[in-house]
């Protein structure tokens, strides 16, 4: 079986303008302009296997969202191989974009003057999910998900638990096989989060659905994600187990979380 998401040498460098400062540079800037190259992502390596569920981790800056960006087809890399699901993502192909899906914690993607139930029934026709294949899907999510008193209450009414699972109910409503999480349970109250990783591990088990996790809640990565692959810099600096990223890191049974993930964020300076 191919794995859903391959790459090779994978390279995204951005060109910066840059200007001496004052009027004097910016006079300058105007007739010989100075640019130079950042490397967000470099000669970076990755298979992702049908329904895995991998966590992505590295402090702000590492180039988790510039890899993810080229994933999904949003940037173009500058660089390198990719394919996703089988296809180049940056050709933007609808058969592309009808088989994965993303959720991010901070961004969303309902209308928040509709009502739940309309918002999905929009989707329906945005994916042209056959009635059957709806019917069941929804039933599933409202089930899973104990949404049934929800579904006619105006989006702009829910809590942000609630609207974060009407987030997933959207965006798995068309069975992607592959599901981009961008902090998933970032402003959620402990409770609410191990709702939203009991759920995600039902997604993730009863669909098949492989998972891409990124994520700063480091109990999300810990609860959910048998692999860790950790950013650094651009560069790829991990790759393996979770929980033997962190025993690696773990000085004395029961420290704090916080102290091993800096630890752990700090490969990328001691490479």
């Amino acid at each position: 079986m191919r794995p859903i998401i391959e790459t090779r040498g994978l390279t995204k460098a951005f060109r910066r303008f840059e200007k001496e400062p004052g009027l004097l540079g910016s006079v300058k800037s105007l007739f010989k302009r100075e640019f130079s190259e950042k490397l967000a992502v470099s000669d970076f390596d990755l298979n992702v296997e049908p329904g895995e569920f991998v966590g992505l981790i590295g402090p702000n800056g590492a180039g988790k969202t510039t890899l993810v960006k080229m994933l999904t087809g949003i940037i173009a890399p500058t660089s390198g191989e990719i394919e996703v699901l089988g296809f180049w993502p940056n050709r933007l192909q609808n058969a592309f974009k009808r088989q994965y899906a993303v959720v991010m914690g901070q961004k969303s993607q309902l209308f928040f003057e509709l009502t739940a139930a309309d918002t999905f029934g929009l989707f329906k026709e945005l994916y042209g999910i056959s009635d059957e294949n709806y019917k069941r899907n929804l039933n599933f999510f409202v089930e899973l998900f104990d949404l049934k008193e929800l579904l006619n209450v105006q989006v702009r009414s829910l809590s942000l638990g609630e609207r974060m699972k009407m987030e997933l109910v959207a965006a798995l409503l068309h069975d992607p096989k592959l599901l981009f999480l961008d902090e998933p349970t970032i402003g959620l109250d402990a409770v609410a989060q191990r709702q939203m990783r009991l759920f995600l591990r039902e997604v993730n088990e009863q669909k098949g659905t492989t998972i891409l996790l990124t994520s700063h809640y480091m109990e999300d990565v810990l609860s959910l994600c048998k692999r860790s692959v950790v950013v650094g810099e651009g560069k790829k600096l991990y790759d393996g187990g979770t929980d033997a990223l962190f025993r690696r890191f773990q000085k004395e049974e029961g420290e704090e979380i916080g102290l091993v993930v800096e630890r752990i964020y700090a490969m990328g300076e001691k490479a």
